[in-house]
């Protein structure tokens, strides 16, 4: 079983990055899967999350109209487009599965918005 993110990088404030995840092992499309972050010193929390469908999207206040979430099950890959990128969302984004029974986590990809 793997998640596999990538697409992390450094940008100037005001920029755009598109994560991507690859899930491997796994069913994932029957997996609802979410985008976590944990910025240095702080704890985990969640960005954004998709159900298994990709029917229904949720997001946390600070991602609202700035980050979209989406998936193509067909390529068992999860994205996050993020925009209007801020100091503040500094940090290592990690790709999260949740099925009926068991849980996944990727290894994480940095994020640097330079001000």
């Amino acid at each position: 079983v793997q998640l596999v993110e990538s697409g992390g990088g450094l940008v100037q404030s005001g920029g755009s990055l598109r994560l991507s995840c690859t899930a491997s092992g796994f069913a994932f499309s029957n997996y609802d899967v979410s985008w976590y972050r944990q910025a240095p010193g702080q704890e985990r929390v969640l960005v954004a999350t998709i159900t298994s469908a990709g029917g229904r999207t949720n997001y946390a206040d600070s991602a609202k109209g700035r980050f979209t979430i989406s998936r193509d099950n067909a390529k068992n890959t999860l994205y996050l487009q993020m925009n209007s990128l801020k100091p503040e969302d500094t940090a290592v984004y990690y790709c999260y599965a949740r099925g009926r029974w068991l849980e996944f986590w990727g290894q994480g990809t940095q994020v640097t918005a330079s001000s």
